[in-house]
């Protein structure tokens, strides 16, 4: 417990690949005896994730102190989201023909078996934005409704002004309660990704992984171009954040990532290694990140650009490049949508493969290795949203922290 809460991360991780590995001929082991310890750890998380979002947000808004704030930190932070998501899909794309992720894989499509869902349009992805009950979508979790919800309230505390300073008090007290039982949580951390990283490794070990591993090291390397060049580039030069500096200080945050498969369920942790080790304004984190989770997808538009070229590679179809551009439009798009939860990104794919007129049956070829990818992508994500929080901090510079400390004071003066 002395040592650094990293490198207590680091160490579960590689002692879980090892006792993965062990436990390859007995998986059944790693699932009733291993698994449930990361099952705990994780159902903590989500247990906060619900106030956390709510409390923050509201919290973050109305420490802003002026409405004409949140618009400034809301493009700029869409802005960023946007640009990055465009340019991962893009080099996914080009990573994957210039590798031929594909090539060398025939499988007949006879042989393949798939239970498709219903991609949602995305005239209903922009309609359910808006909460009909935001006590429903409290309830139901759904992160994008109580996102907006949050800062409609937020904003009407702001216009509101003293009448609602108590309703801002009871937000402010409930947000710190949640920071506080979300650093106890994170004291359960090295045994909770051990848990959940164990049973993965036994039930994908290598030789199942042997046959799709180059889609794999094909995502993994265009994420990890888009870390080090993209976000890296980025924060130097707009952020004017060390990129050593800024892995080090997120790498918590980046191993809950890889290892829960969830963008919202990392955002108490991301949340927490922005504020204490990267210095970043509370009212940027709390709304720069839940945004985030929500609609910054950079992983899963890689592997959206990636799986579709290697399905129709593996199907001998050639796209041209026109279909390779509506590829990248509609991925941008689509990873908006996504929720920040595993999996969600296997339905968004199927609209990508329907906009191109790639057969459906085609994710049947990267389903078997749908963790793993989901693990590389979530990770990227959580790291983009992170990287946006630094840099919007850098761009607002002194102007939110005098504004906070304004608003800080008026609050002093009125109790």
């Amino acid at each position: 417990m002395k040592m650094n809460l990293s490198l207590r991360i680091l160490l579960a991780l590689v002692a879980g690949v090892m006792v993965g590995l062990l436990l390859q001929d007995n998986p059944a082991f790693a699932d009733s005896w291993i698994k449930p310890f990361g099952t705990l750890f994780l159902n903590c998380i989500k247990l906060i994730i619900v106030p956390l979002v709510l409390a923050s947000l509201v919290t973050g808004v109305c420490g802003l102190g002026d409405i004409r704030r949140l618009g400034s930190i809301g493009w700029k932070a869409f802005a960023f989201y946007l640009a990055t998501t465009g340019f991962a899909v893009t080099l996914g794309i080009v990573l994957a023909n210039v590798l031929q992720v594909g090539a060398g894989f025939v499988i007949p499509a006879g042989d393949l078996t798939v239970q498709v869902k219903t991609a949602p349009s995305i005239s209903a992805v922009l309609l359910n934005i808006i909460p009909t009950n935001p006590i429903q979508a409290l309830a139901e979790g759904n992160m994008l409704q109580i996102i907006v919800f949050a800062l409609l309230f937020g904003t009407g505390i702001l216009a509101v002004g003293e009448p609602a300073r108590t309703v801002e008090h009871f937000f402010s007290g409930t947000a710190e309660i949640m920071y506080k039982i979300t650093g106890w949580i994170m004291l359960l951390a090295p045994f909770g990704i051990f848990g959940l990283i164990v049973p993965v490794v036994a039930a994908n070990g290598p030789a199942v992984l042997l046959p799709l591993l180059k889609l794999i090291m094909v995502a993994a390397l265009a994420s990890a171009v888009h870390v080090v060049f993209v976000y890296g580039s980025l924060l130097r030069l707009l952020g004017k954040v060390s990129p050593r500096r800024f892995f080090k200080a997120i790498f918590p945050a980046m191993a809950v990532a890889f290892t829960t498969s969830s963008s919202a369920g990392t955002l108490p942790v991301s949340m927490r290694c922005c504020e204490e080790n990267l210095g970043v304004n509370k009212s940027v984190t709390s709304f720069v990140l839940p945004l985030g989770a929500t609609i910054n997808m950079d992983g899963t538009a890689i592997y959206q650009g990636v799986s579709a070229l290697f399905i129709a590679q593996v199907f001998g179809i050639d796209l041209d490049l026109s279909q390779q551009l509506m590829i990248i439009l509609t991925a941008t798009l689509a990873s908006i949508g996504t929720a920040g939860v595993p999996g969600a990104g296997m339905i968004m794919l199927m609209l990508v493969l329907q906009s191109t007129g790639l057969p459906l049956e085609g994710i049947a070829l990267v389903a078997g290795v749908e963790r793993i990818l989901d693990m590389i992508r979530t990770c990227l994500n959580v790291t983009g949203d992170m990287a946006c929080a630094a840099i919007v901090n850098q761009w607002e510079g002194a102007d939110v922290a005098d504004t906070q400390a304004q608003h800080n004071r008026v609050q002093t003066e009125q109790i």
